[in-house]
């Protein structure tokens, strides 16, 4: 309903006056009726409000008839689910099957006889009603599903991020460490989606998910000793073979998480989490760890926190080394383009430089 009154709205469009002034005083008592003498007409009325719960509507009527008034009324997003029912002399088969084609629900003949029309009128108006309470029940079943959803996803992305920031508080960095990579990770993966080659990066949610599963780059640093990780100079080879199981320690403490759960839909950001920590570290030309792997057999998603990852490295201080001035780190990262990183991303680096400063100044270290 769309008006004050509690009568549903009928409107009666006829060109002859006669048959006008007939359904009026049949349907007045019960409904509240609108009146139009052209499809024209019935068109401006249908549009406005208190908009119609139902239109009968004359089928032969000069200039516009009922057929294309029906046309334009379902084309309509504002009056498309108004139902229609003809009102009509004609009682050829082929005219009735061309109605319900166009989308009226109901058929009246001329002449009318008053018991069958409040009968048809009382019908659909019911029915009407009953799709709309399904539309409003449904429209709030959907509104429910997605703000829990959204519930999830907070609770899911508060969770990751603590689990992100004890790895990273370990090795006496911060937060805004994943919040610079992360912000990285996007500016890089929307570079990329722009080429036909990465075509996959622009399908719905994945580069958020990959932005998402990058705080969980350096979770297996949980597993490393503090004399190792928090050492202020240079580690010997002992030491630098243990820091380097990060990277598996982490996958396997993803994976761990994968195989306890039955249901892995919901988790798909995790799968990409563990081919980053295992993978940020492999270099474009193989001389990476833990795996060694070289070119595109390292994950797309790896790829990209590789450059993210040493480039906010360069800029931060660390306990074993102060930090470098965003123009040395730029030129850093480009003089390793096509060893250690892959020259597509290099290009979309150089391309978002801007956006690289501005992340990395909006979240600085205090």
């Amino acid at each position: 309903m769309n008006n004050p009154s509690d009568k549903p709205v009928v409107l009666v469009v006829d060109d002859v006056p006669e048959n006008l002034a007939m359904l009026g005083d049949l349907l007045q008592h019960e409904y509240l009726v609108r009146v139009a003498n052209s499809g024209a007409r019935a068109l401006a009325i249908a549009a406005s409000l208190p908009r119609p719960d139902l239109i009968l509507l004359d089928v032969m009527m000069p200039d516009l008839d009922g057929h294309a008034v029906l046309d334009k009324l379902r084309t309509d997003a504002a009056t498309r689910d108004i139902p229609v029912i003809f009102v009509t002399a004609m009682d050829a088969d082929a005219d009735e099957e061309l109605g319900f084609a166009l989308g009226a629900v109901d058929y009246i003949h001329k002449p009318i006889r008053p018991a069958v029309v409040l009968a048809r009128v009382r019908t659909q108006l019911e029915l009407k009603s009953a799709r709309d309470l399904l539309r409003n029940q449904n429209a709030w079943l959907e509104s429910e599903v997605a703000h829990r959803m959204r519930d999830n996803q907070v609770v899911q992305d508060v969770a990751m991020r603590a689990l992100a920031s004890l790895a990273e508080t370990r090795d006496n960095e911060t937060g805004n460490h994943i919040r610079r990579t992360q912000g990285y990770v996007r500016v890089l993966a929307s570079e990329l989606a722009k080429k036909p080659h990465f075509i996959g990066l622009r399908a719905i949610g994945v580069i958020d998910t990959i932005v998402k599963a990058a705080a969980l780059h350096d979770i297996g640093k949980v597993g490393i000793p503090d004399h190792i990780l928090l050492k202020p100079g240079p580690l010997d080879p002992e030491e630098w073979r243990l820091m380097k199981c990060h990277a598996s320690l982490g996958a396997d403490a993803i994976e761990t998480a994968l195989t306890d759960e039955e249901d892995h839909a919901p988790l798909a950001f995790l799968h990409i989490a563990m081919d980053i920590a295992q993978f940020h570290h492999e270099w474009w030309d193989g001389r990476g760890y833990p795996n060694g792997l070289k070119g595109e057999a390292i994950p797309l998603p790896a790829r990209l926190m590789a450059v993210a990852d040493v480039f906010d490295a360069l800029i931060s201080r660390r306990v074993y080394k102060p930090p470098v001035a965003i123009e040395e780190a730029i030129a850093i990262i480009m003089a390793k383009n096509g060893s250690h990183f892959d020259p597509e991303i290099i290009a979309a680096f150089v391309e978002r430089l801007d956006d690289f400063r501005q992340i990395a100044e909006r979240f600085a270290d205090a």
